[in-house]
């Protein structure tokens, strides 16, 4: 697929822990795919656009706090598919403890991450050990095709295996901890550490091998509706690629984001820098092989904090003034060209998380490169203009993606909740919005209510965008959060939807939300 097979179309923003089944574990699992889709399909949507689903770095519960770049998360394995945890006689394997432990995660209204995880890992090694026994050792036919797995994924799948062996040898304490020769990667230590951790490493591969398995299956059944991924800027510092490219970062540096709307003093995520000169040598093969990852599990992916691949706002460990490399205008450009050149490259659909400070600059290359930026409701006003009024939709370029928000932003509830009578009074004079309402006045005085979610979704429904993407809290005129940025909780990423994704179906509000949404795609030509 590429950019050109931007059509109109629309798809909705569902991580994909948010939507668990009534089999799944307390979490959003890769078979839950199959669902999902099916209710997506009758709705007239073309695209799920899921969170990331990179292996999350111990003890973290965000997306964007990786540990490896090109592991798929063991968390969003499906139990229930892992042969070897079927032939051990499946749930009814776990003791009593972990049986009523299973129960709780399912009825619990948020993720428990740390429940789901002991709960999956435990029974995860038991099916290793199944398999080690029974497969492995014997050279079944299942036996080689994990052997061809690793073969056909050793560019990524060694290095990863074998970091996250010693990492968990080592207590999961950071590498930068580890004895000075593994953290060096001295070839002599790393060869016997390799032969020490045998089993292990074939432990991390053997999880990575049903990941790809359940989720190629789960994309062949998932009804003609795109997976849209998201590409992480970066990932943490402790993680299996900075471990194997450590030449190619700078440790000593944090990334982050000038002062923007979400954050006043700006933000420090705490991941190392880029050496893109370094980089640049090598031609960019860490991210060419990023780019040929993401490409085998998506139908197309979000590229997060785009502006970061142009210039990457960085803030010194020392306390030093913060500052953006590249460092001028032109080289910049030509590094964020080169780079989304790279993305493209493998005929994946890209789109550019594009929001923030972001230069006029980018938007232009953005532009001239024909790659679709994101047009986010609220903020998409004539800010040069008495009044400052919103840009009606309809207006917005066919280049675009339209939405009322990202995973980031407070739903449209909350948003219209705390908008003045005047603000709302210039909701309620966008066009598209009276054409709608059949009013002049979008109910300056109203609480949100659903005709006033309608008729906002509606009218992007109608936007001049040809893929349109809204977070489904939006579409069921919800309050819940996903993630509030700048912000370290127990709630962020824990949202999950309030009915199971097997049974929505069966659920009332969610069978009149399914045909109005067929309905709006039908309508303004989205099908």
């Amino acid at each position: 697929m590429t950019d050109a097979a931007l059509c109109r179309r629309a798809g909705l923003l569902i991580p994909l822990f948010s939507f668990p089944s009534s089999t799944s574990w307390g979490i959003g699992d890769i078979g839950d795919l199959v669902p999902m889709t099916a209710w997506l399909a009758a709705a007239g949507q073309r695209v799920l656009q899921i969170l990331p689903i990179n292996e999350m770095a111990p003890g973290q519960q965000s997306p964007y706090s990786a540990i490896s770049a090109m592991a798929i998360d063991p968390i969003f394995l499906r139990l229930p598919d892992v042969p070897e945890f079927a032939a051990m006689g499946g749930e009814a394997s776990l003791g009593s403890g972990d049986r009523e432990l299973l129960g709780r995660v399912r009825r619990a209204p948020r993720i428990e991450y740390a429940s789901v995880w002991r709960l999956k890992h435990a029974s995860l090694r038991v099916a290793f050990e199944w398999f080690w026994n029974t497969e492995w050792r014997r050279d079944t036919a299942r036996a080689r095709a994990f052997r061809s797995f690793v073969s056909e994924q050793a560019w990524w799948v060694e290095d990863y295996a074998l970091f996250r062996a010693i990492h968990a040898r080592e207590g999961e304490r950071p590498w930068t901890e580890w004895p000075a020769a593994l953290a060096r990667r001295e070839p002599a230590d790393i060869d016997r550490t390799r032969r020490e951790l045998a089993t292990e490493v074939l432990f991390y591969q053997y999880l990575q091998w049903l990941a790809m398995s359940q989720w190629r299956e789960a994309r062949r059944q998932a009804h003609e509706v795109a997976i849209f991924g998201d590409l992480p800027f970066m990932v943490d510092g402790d993680s299996a690629d900075v471990w194997a490219r450590q030449q190619q970062f700078r440790l000593d540096v944090s990334i982050g984001a000038p002062p923007d709307a979400f954050s006043a003093a700006g933000q420090n995520w705490g991941m190392p820098l880029y050496r893109w000169d370094v980089m640049a040598v090598g031609d960019f093969l860490w991210l060419r092989e990023r780019a040929r990852r993401a490409a085998d599990l998506y139908d197309g992916y979000r590229i997060d904090h785009l502006v970061g691949f142009y210039r990457t706002f960085a803030w010194p460990t020392d306390g030093s003034p913060p500052f953006f490399t590249p460092a001028d205008e032109p080289t910049q450009t030509a590094l964020g060209e080169r780079l989304l050149g790279i993305f493209r490259a493998t005929g994946s659909t890209i789109v550019a998380e594009d929001l923030g400070v972001v230069p006029d600059f980018v938007r232009a290359s953005l532009a001239r490169l024909g790659v679709s930026g994101f047009r986010v409701f609220r903020w998409e006003r004539r800010w040069g203009m008495a009044g400052q009024p919103f840009i009606d939709p309809v207006e917005y370029p066919p280049t675009s993606v339209a939405t009322s928000g990202t995973h980031d932003t407070e739903p449209l509830a909350c948003w219209w909740e705390h908008l003045s009578a005047d603000e709302r009074r210039k909701v309620g004079e966008v066009p598209a919005i009276q054409r709608l309402t059949g009013s002049n006045d979008a109910a300056s005085d109203a609480p949100f209510n659903p005709t006033i979610r309608d008729a906002l979704v509606a009218a992007l429904f109608a936007s001049g965008s040809n893929l349109l993407m809204l977070p489904i809290q939006d579409v069921f005129g919800t309050s819940e959060r996903i993630n509030e940025p700048a912000t370290v909780n127990d709630v962020n990423w824990t949202y999950r939807l309030p009915w199971p994704s097997d049974r929505l179906d069966e659920i009332p509000e969610a069978c009149e939300r399914r045909e109005a949404l067929r309905r709006w795609a039908a309508t303004y030509h989205r099908l």
